[in-house]
């Protein structure tokens, strides 16, 4: 079962920073590429950002562009979204996914849990 587990949210004020993390468990995540995605509260789920397999492509929807930064180390089998400048609309659950390649819809696998992100102050 190709499963992701997605971490270090919280609550932060507006303007300030978090690294979430997106750990694999049970397989290696160097041969996927990886999505981020957002759900703000009553709202659809939506991509933000995506890394290809190697690391050497990245997408950023333009909502966090310029503000959110995806990397990947594949030694540790973990990707991560820094997200700076945070804005009371980035309130959300945080969920990872495992792709194919970051144009193709399809994700892999099941949905984790996510992380919950509050900006507020």
């Amino acid at each position: 079962q190709l499963q992701l587990v997605e971490s270090g949210g919280g609550l932060v004020q507006p303007g300030g920073s978090l690294r979430l993390s997106c750990a694999a468990s049970g397989f290696t995540l160097y041969n996927y590429a990886i999505r981020w995605f957002h759900q703000a509260p009553g709202k659809e789920r939506e991509g933000i950002s995506c890394i290809s397999s190697s690391g050497g492509s990245t997408k950023y929807a333009d909502s966090v562009k310029g503000r959110f930064t995806i990397t990947r180390d594949n030694a540790k089998n973990t990707v991560y979204l820094q997200m700076n400048s945070l804005k009371p609309e980035d309130t959300g659950v945080y969920y990872c996914a495992a792709t194919g390649v970051c144009s193709s819809g399809i994700v892999f696998g099941s949905w984790g849990q996510g992380t919950q992100v509050t900006v507020s102050s």
